[in-house]
């Protein structure tokens, strides 16, 4: 072929090249607009549909297997008091793994500073507003503990919160001694702290002081990361914590008051817990570490970071509370009901990789 012919031919070929190009965005705009992808992008703009969804269709099954039981006034405000402990330490949580991190220390937290404000009050004789505030500090002070060795030793949250579970464990039951102070005695010496326990009757349902504070706490929580600086740093933090330090945010800082706010939900948690449980025993709310994570995840935050909303994770909590409840309403053993919440917690997962990988 002259060159005269080559140069005649390379536009007719510089056009069909620039027409399979054309052709192959095409073919990827219309990959990228389906049906499927639209409803992938949806989900991850709106991360509490998915838990909403399961909670309705769940509610909805329950009604039908069980039947008028389910839906009374009693049944309803039961379910509410069930989550509470899981919502409050749910909430702590929540604010963690927003940050891509994990706090498995939670719910020792809560039960050692359970333990402290009892037994200030009750055994050493302190005043129980003195006592109660004692423990707040406390357990302040142990999530600052966790945030310090996360962000300044540079240690792995999961490792460093499995480590301090241990510790909190551990001190909680030598401050004890393994013992149970009964019901009647924080009465008699300390009723403030069992005043989450207190009741209002509305028609049949019973609403107790711990569910108000639950709301409360969501309400506080939702206000201050979607409203304040400090909670758009917390999601950038998670979701590029490069990008956010190039960006000028302390992550450092945030990180280390992320883990401290754990810290005092939890003791707050502790209120509730004496409320619910009446007693302070070194033992209850054992399963209050994996039921946060449970709520959290279930209620569509994200183990990697950056996505995810409070109310989202009481939505997750009312899952749970609903499962649970309805199986055993069924007749069905608590076997099951544990059963359950595992495959949700693993279907939760996976919705969550599937919504990242292709609509991020």
């Amino acid at each position: 072929m002259t060159d005269s012919n080559k140069l005649a031919a390379t536009p007719a070929s510089f056009e069909a090249r620039l027409s399979e190009s054309d052709d192959a965005v095409a073919v990827f705009e219309t990959k990228r607009n389906s049906p499927l992808n639209r409803l992938q992008r949806f989900l991850h703009s709106n991360p509490t549909m998915v838990p909403f969804i399961v909670l309705a269709a769940s509610v909805i099954v329950f009604s039908v297997v069980v039947g008028g039981r389910f839906f009374q006034p009693f049944n309803l405000s039961l379910i509410l008091q069930q989550v509470t402990i899981i919502g409050i330490i749910g909430i702590a949580q929540t604010i963690v793994i927003l940050t891509a991190g994990i706090d498995l220390s939670v719910g020792a937290i809560m039960v050692l500073t359970s333990t402290m404000m009892g037994r200030l009050a009750i055994v050493a004789g302190l005043p129980p507003e003195l006592a109660f505030l004692i423990g707040l500090a406390a357990g302040l002070l142990c999530g600052l503990i966790n945030g310090v060795l996360v962000t300044y030793v540079r240690l792995p949250p999961f490792i460093v919160t499995l480590g301090s579970w241990s510790v909190f464990g551990a001190l909680n039951l030598w401050y004890s001694g393994s013992q149970t102070i009964r019901g009647q005695e924080v009465a008699e010496a300390a009723p403030i702290l069992q005043w989450m326990g207190a009741a209002i009757q509305m028609g049949g349902a019973r609403i107790t002081m711990g569910t108000v504070l639950m709301l409360a706490l969501a309400a506080g929580a939702w206000y201050v990361l979607n409203r304040t600086a400090f909670g758009r740093h917390v999601y950038a933090t998670g979701d590029d914590p490069d990008a956010a330090r190039l960006a000028g945010i302390n992550t450092r800082r945030v990180l280390l008051a992320v883990y401290g706010c754990a810290g005092l939900i939890s003791a707050i948690g502790a209120w509730a817990l004496i409320g619910r449980v009446g007693a302070i025993s070194p033992t209850s709310g054992s399963t209050a570490n994996l039921d946060s994570i449970t709520a959290t995840v279930i209620g569509g935050t994200s183990l990697f970071g950056g996505r995810g909303t409070i109310v989202g994770t009481l939505i997750g909590a009312l899952i749970v509370g609903v499962f649970r409840n309805g199986l055993a309403l069924a007749g069905l053993d608590a076997l099951w009901q544990e059963f359950s919440v595992g495959i949700l917690i693993v279907a939760a997962v996976g919705v969550d990789q599937w919504i990242r990988r292709v609509a991020a």
